[in-house]
């Protein structure tokens, strides 16, 4: 089964395990919702504890190539946290959005200067291992609210980010 069909399933489930969430567990049970996408975002170690632990407050995806969270996810949105190699643990709404597509070093310099203690730059190695990224979106995490008992998930491939509902698109009749 492919995860956003999983997630059909498995999304009132999720919602139930909630805490102290209602505006999340409303995104998640209105499986009709099109305002609200739905994002699985894995989080490794020490970045799952601090944003846990509400010390990291913006979650962060750079990339080199043109690729979802980048220009697919609005404010409102909800993202579901899984560990890396293990089960969902929490989820959160999106208060805000920044996107940049050309990652200079002045840009890089703004983004720590601006983000960078919200979002834990100061791990030893963060911006090294993001050097070849020419692409970053960065998000405002909403409270963040943890699940009283995990979710495993079948996610086994590699992918940072699944989009697990998108919003529809409507489609132009103009040219």
């Amino acid at each position: 089964m492919d995860l956003p069909g999983w997630f059909v399933t498995a999304a009132d489930a999720i919602a139930e395990r909630l805490v102290h969430a209602p505006a999340v567990q409303i995104a998640l049970a209105n499986q009709q919702s099109a305002d609200r996408a739905v994002h699985l975002a894995v989080l490794v170690e020490p970045f799952l504890g601090f944003v846990l632990d509400g010390t990291k407050t913006i979650e962060s995806r750079f990339s080199s190539v043109r690729a979802s969270p980048y220009c697919d996810i609005e404010e409102g949105d909800v993202l579901l946290l899984k560990a890396a190699s293990g089960p969902i643990v929490a989820a959160s709404t999106v208060q805000e959005v920044w996107f940049f597509g050309s990652l200079t070093h002045r840009v890089r310099a703004d983004i720590h200067q601006r983000f960078g203690a919200d979002l834990r730059d100061d791990v030893p190695g963060f911006w090294e291992a993001r050097r070849a990224s020419t692409y970053a979106t960065l998000m405002r995490l909403g409270e963040v609210a943890p699940l009283h008992a995990p979710v495993e998930c079948p996610k086994n491939d590699r992918r940072g980010w699944v989009v697990l509902r998108g919003r529809p698109r409507q489609l132009s009749l103009l040219a």
